[in-house]
Parts: structure tokens; C-alpha cells; sequence
């Protein structure tokens, strides 16, 4: 989140009523619940024989999925990918250009709450749905769920002992810590679910202490990740569960812990309102949104969100964070953090 989510939000704006006014021409196949859905879906998609999809997917989370869905139903995936704001202001400039090239979005959820109010959305329906829980999904119902992200504390094995592994966030404020902490420059989600948890005036007290603590703070959780790998940064504070996980596999004396009150994050799927493909967008996430395709997101260290699909990740001590309260918030949450960690000491 180098920019704020805010200033991307009213950016919309100016697009976003006429958008939201004009009526889908999709909507009915999206909707469709019929008993020959799925024969009618995949022959028609077929005969469109290619989906756009824009996501902040990295290759290595993608090329697997995209490359069974082609395989099972013969149709060309054409991915475009970048981070969230580069991919909302692509499609902000497209839209008000008038051009709709894109079929599905993928990202996470500001990103998509932000699609949703611009107006470049539009509901659907999936078989998969019933097997999703009902809390990951935004209350209006205009993206599903197809990954949780968790944000957890990793450390080096080789450099901090089992019996001083912190376990909560007061023992980060042990003066042995001091310096040798690392924070992701960007976790202003975490910082707001944190905060709040905590109560807001014990909470800011509190990030004020862990600030005092000298962190470094550092852009990217795959920097850090390495850096903690190396040795470099004994703890993080801020790392994400899949990259964590990766990392150990490939033999990285590392390991995580969720700090309570711990929180992830729903990264989420969604069909465009104005989709030239809507039959293969559909069938593209009713496949990643199955137990198929949950089952490679699991293979790349992702949570998936289909139940049919077993985990061993424990998701009960962790809150999902609000994507719509923390658009609305932002730019509160945004200068809080800045003052705290990033005023002066940006790396």
C-alpha cells in the first residue's frame, strides 16, 4: 500500500455513479442458477475460448492454477499482473476510457471494495459458495473469498532460543529486543485490527512502546523473510504465514507464531460488469473457487477457503480485517502509522 487507499477511493468517484447506474449486460448469466448451468457455462465459455484476468497474483502463485484451467476446459487464461494500485489505475483508466478488455479481477480486498464502488463489478453466483464461509464475504456480496492471508511473527531458530520466542506482544517490548526487530513498512491493516482489539487508547500506547523499540522497518514481506533467513533481523513482527512456510521448506531455519490478537486478510476474486468473455470468466472462478482449484492454492502455502479442502492452518485464533471499514479509515490509520514507524526512518 505505497499509496493511500483513499486518494485511489475518490479517484473513483468521479466515474463511479454513472458506472454503478448503467445495467450489466452480464447479469444474468452470472446469476444463472439453472439445472444446466454448468453444460451451458462451459460450452459457451468455450466458444468465447479466452479470459482477461488482472491480479496481484505473483507468477508462481498463478502459472499453476491458470495452467490446470486450461488444461481441463482448453481456454487461454491472459493474465496481467501488478500490485493493487497500479491494477486499480489501469482499470480506473480504461473505464474512463470506455474500454472493458478485463473479465475477472483477483486481488485483495481495498482493492476490490474499491472495484465495487467505482461501479466495475457486478454480483455472481457460484456452487461453491455454500462450501465458503459465510463471514469471509463482504456484506454486499460483490466479490467471494479465494485465499486467506495471515499476518504473524517469524523469527530465526538459529538465533533466538525456544525459552525467549516471544509469545506475546508485550514480551517484543523486552529491552533485549531493542534493535532487532523487524516491521513491514506497509501493514497498516494490521496496525488498525491491532489497535482496535486492544482498545484503541491501550493499543496506540502500546505501538508507541513497540515504535521506542527501534524496529527496522523495511519495504516487503519477502525482503523480510529473507533478511529473518539469513540472519540478518532475528524477529519480524510483520510477516505473512505463506511466506514464512515457503521459506522453511526450502530448509530456512525459520518459524512463525501468531501473536494474539492476530488478524489475516480475505484476498479475494471477482467477475467485471462489462466482461467480453462472461461465460469463461464465470467458469475461470467457479474453478479456482472449487476444491480443485482451492487445492493448488493450498499447494503454493496459501489458506484456501473451500471447507472441502482440508488444512492443517488453524484459523481460529485469527480475525479477518474489515477491507470496507479500512478503505473508510485509511487515511486516519495511514498517518498514525506514518508518525510512528516510517517518520524519518524509511529504509
Amino acid at each position: 500500500m505505497r499509496h493511500s487507499w483513499r486518494l485511489l477511493a475518490l479517484a473513483a468517484l468521479c466515474i463511479a455513479s454513472a458506472q454503478a447506474q448503467q445495467p450489466s449486460p452480464n447479469r444474468d448469466i452470472f446469476l444463472y442458477q439453472g439445472p444446466d448451468r454448468a453444460a451451458r457455462l462451459e460450452s459457451e465459455a468455450k466458444r468465447e475460448g479466452t479470459v482477461v484476468l488482472y491480479s496481484t497474483m505473483t507468477l508462481d502463485d498463478a502459472n499453476p492454477l491458470l495452467a490446470a484451467f486450461e488444461k481441463k476446459y482448453g481456454i487461454k487464461v491472459n493474465m496481467w499482473r501488478a500490485f493493487n494500485q497500479k491494477l486499480i489505475q489501469r482499470a480506473l483508466a480504461e473505464a474512463r476510457a470506455g474500454q472493458y478488455p478485463v473479465d475477472v479481477y483477483e486481488g485483495n480486498g481495498p482493492a476490490l471494495e474499491i472495484m465495487q464502488r467505482e461501479g466495475l463489478l457486478e454480483k455472481f453466483w457460484s456452487p461453491a459458495f455454500a462450501d465458503i464461509p459465510a463471514d469471509a464475504f463482504p456484506r454486499h456480496g460483490y466479490y467471494a473469498p479465494d485465499n486467506l492471508l495471515f499476518t504473524v511473527m517469524g523469527y530465526n531458530t538459529r538465533l533466538v532460543k525456544p525459552e525467549d520466542v516471544p509469545r506475546s506482544y508485550d514480551d517484543l517490548l523486552q529491552p533485549k529486543w531493542r534493535g532487532r526487530l523487524g516491521i513491514e513498512s506497509s501493514n497498516v491493516a494490521w496496525f488498525m485490527g491491532v489497535t482496535k482489539a486492544m482498545g484503541e487508547e491501550k493499543g496506540l500506547a502500546y505501538f508507541r512502546k513497540l515504535a521506542a523499540m527501534q524496529p527496522q522497518v523495511r519495504s516487503g514481506h519477502t525482503l523480510l523473510t529473507e533478511l529473518m533467513s539469513a540472519g540478518e533481523i532475528p524477529v519480524v513482527v510483520t510477516l505473512y504465514n505463506q511466506g514464512v512456510d515457503r521459506a522453511k521448506k526450502k530448509g530456512a531455519p525459520v518459524e512463525w507464531r501468531a501473536l494474539e490478537p492476530a488478524f489475516g486478510r480475505v484476498d479475494g476474486i471477482a467477475v467485471a460488469k462489462r466482461a467480453p468473455h462472461p461465460h469463461a470468466a464465470l467458469l475461470f472462478v467457479d474453478f479456482v473457487l472449487s476444491p480443485e482449484g482451492q487445492r493448488i492454492v493450498k499447494d503454493q502455502a496459501r489458506v484456501p477457503v473451500n471447507r472441502k479442502v482440508p488444512t492443517a492452518f488453524d484459523t481460529r485464533a485469527f480475525h479477518l480485517i474489515d477491507s470496507a471499514a479500512l478503505l473508510d479509515e485509511w487515511d486516519t490509520w495511514e498517518k498514525r502509522w506514518n508518525d510512528m514507524f516510517l517518520k524519518d526512518r524509511r529504509q
